[in-house]
């Protein structure tokens, strides 16, 4: 497939990454659109990695309320300066986050912050409901509930509420990628009435 500058400026504007990195994305891919998405999704994972130890010296605030107002979702997005935590697209991406938090009501941010005994209460529950699962199977058995209920309650593992194909980390890891720049939630919050 020949790669046009229309292509370019297609997948450019689905992604908000550079020209360039479309550019190359699309000729690794052949030409492939879905693929060049794929290649750009794992480099903004490399890209997140990178920055990863950066310091973060700004950011917005934002809160989403959901329809007849029962239920509010509110994120703090952090980044490395002004110039990004200004932009449009930042403050629409800590949105879409704060909307996610009231949809999906995550617990932890990651899983890093998932506490012991949390995990060993699981466990517990898990090791009894897979009794019944022939023993050389049971340890797998448990080990994917436990990731399932992970996935459930870890916000930055969570498949995004918006494109399920993504979880939240790719989704800010991608954010990464497009502005160049570390970012993070730095918190969270869901409030409801019931």
């Amino acid at each position: 497939m020949e790669i046009t500058t229309e292509v370019i400026k297609s997948l450019r504007d689905e992604t908000g990454v550079s020209i360039m990195q479309c550019k190359k994305a699309l000729e690794e891919a052949g030409g492939d659109i879905e693929k060049a998405k794929v290649i750009l999704r794992k480099q903004s994972s490399a890209i997140a990695t990178k920055k990863s130890d950066r310091m973060l010296g700004a950011g917005v605030a934002s809160a989403y309320t959901h329809a007849g107002g029962a239920v509010v979702g509110a994120v703090v997005l952090a980044c490395e300066t002004d110039f990004v935590s200004k932009n449009e697209e930042f403050g629409k991406l800590a949105y879409n986050i704060a909307m996610h938090v009231a949809a999906m009501n995550p617990q932890f941010k990651s899983r890093h912050d998932v506490k012991e005994d949390d995990l060993r209460s699981a466990r517990e529950v898990f090791e009894k409901e897979a009794a019944s699962v022939p023993l050389n199977m049971r340890t797998k058995a448990v080990e994917g509930k436990i990731d399932s209920y992970m996935k459930e309650r870890v916000l930055l593992m969570q498949s995004y509420v918006k494109d399920p194909s993504i979880t939240v980390q790719e989704l800010i890891d991608s954010a990464v990628q497009k502005f160049g720049e570390k970012i993070e939630v730095v918190r969270f919050e869901r409030l409801s009435v019931k």
